[in-house]
Formats: structure tokens, sequence, C-alpha cells
């Protein structure tokens, strides 16, 4: 077809290609993008290549691609997505007849990846495998409850220290021993201290002045 001998067509066909298909990992469009943007790469490999090249270099596509997806949803690093997208372009421009014509085909893959992020403004964002990590914040208005109850119980209560807090150490209270850290203090063995907050299992206290260190927590 005479339309592949325009050295710029592949600039606008990887780009669409691109764009739709990364455009299918970032937002949900129902496989509407997917298809048509592995319609475009189909499309142009297979103008350019016979076929046992064009299924290795569809192949090493789709690998780069697949490579910037896992890196996005997993390792999040960077390092395989720059890979994959490295691989891509060496897919496009070894498949491009001439060096112009891999010129504008690697600069459509960038472009149309770019471009991607655009669908996030105006279509729902896609949640794929977000089981691999918990992103929503434990706190009790969303119906988590980080805080152990039994320590949430110990906010205000008197104990006393085991050993001196440096500013970490291990206090009694209702003789039971808990792992506790002062704000900074350096406070001694056997001094009388008051549990001010407690997050999750961390427990801070505070020296309690005027103290009757004989017996408060060391029934």
């Amino acid at each position: 077809m005479e339309i592949f001998d325009l050295v710029w067509i592949g600039f606008v066909i990887t780009g669409l290609g691109t764009l739709f298909l990364i455009g299918e990992v970032l937002v949900n469009a129902r496989g509407i993008f997917g298809i048509l943007g592995i319609g475009f790469i189909t499309v142009y490999f297979g103008a350019y290549l016979e076929s046992g090249s064009f299924i290795t270099m569809l192949i090493l596509y789709f690998v780069g691609l697949l490579l910037i997806i896992i890196d996005g949803k997993v390792v999040n690093d960077g390092t395989l997505a720059t890979i994959g997208m490295v691989i891509m372009l060496i897919a496009v421009a070894l498949a491009a007849p001439n060096l112009t014509a891999g010129l504008y085909s690697v600069l459509g893959v960038l472009i149309g990846g770019a471009g991607s992020f655009l669908f996030l403004k105006v279509f729902k964002k896609r949640k794929m495998w977000t089981k691999l990590a918990l992103k929503d914040q434990l706190t009790k208005e969303a119906g988590y409850n980080s805080m152990n109850m039994d320590y949430e119980l110990l906010i205000g209560q008197v104990g006393i220290t085991l050993n001196d807090m440096r500013p970490v150490g291990t206090i009694r209270i209702n003789n039971k021993d808990f792992s506790a850290v002062s704000d900074g203090q350096w406070i001694e063995r056997n001094s009388e201290v008051r549990v001010v907050e407690v997050d999750g299992t961390r427990i801070l206290v505070e020296l309690v002045q005027n103290q009757n260190k004989e017996t408060v927590g060391m029934d």
C-alpha cells in the first residue's frame, strides 16, 4: 500500500498503538483501548515485516509493554519500565524500512506513551492488582482499628519504670509489663510515669511529678 511508503506514517501508527495500549493499562476502558492498540501495532509490524520477523518483533514489543506494567504495578522503581521502553523502541526501530522511518516510529512510541496519561483526566483510573499493595489508610473512619484496644485503655494510667528509659524502656501498669518510650526524656528506674498517647502498640509516657515510687504498679 502506498500509504506505508510515507516515512512519517510509522509515527502515526506506533503513536496511536502505544497511546491506546498504555491507556488501557491506566484507565478502565473496558478493553476498547486494548483492542485498538493491538490493532495499530499489528498493522505496523505487518506492513514492514515478513511473517517470521513480524511475530518476533511483535512479541518483543509486547514484552517491553509487559515490563512497564509490572514495574508500575508491582516493583515501582523505574528499572523494569526503562528496560521495557527501550525494548519497545528497539522493536519498532528495527521493523522500520529505513532510518528516517525508524526515527519517526520511535518518536511515535515516546509521544504516544506520554500522551496516554491524559486519559487519566477523562476516564476512571484502573485499579489493577490492588491486593498486592494496601493503599487505604487504616483509620477508624475507614472501618479499621489500628490500635490494640488493651493499649488504648492505658491512656491516662500511671505505672512505674522497670529500667532506665533512654528513652525506650519497660513499664509496669496493673501488674502487666509494656514496652514504652518517653518524649526524649531520660527517666530513671522506679519512676512514676503516665501514659499520654498510644499509637498502635507504641506507648508514649511522661514523668509524673511529686511521685510516690514505692507502690505504683508494683503490686
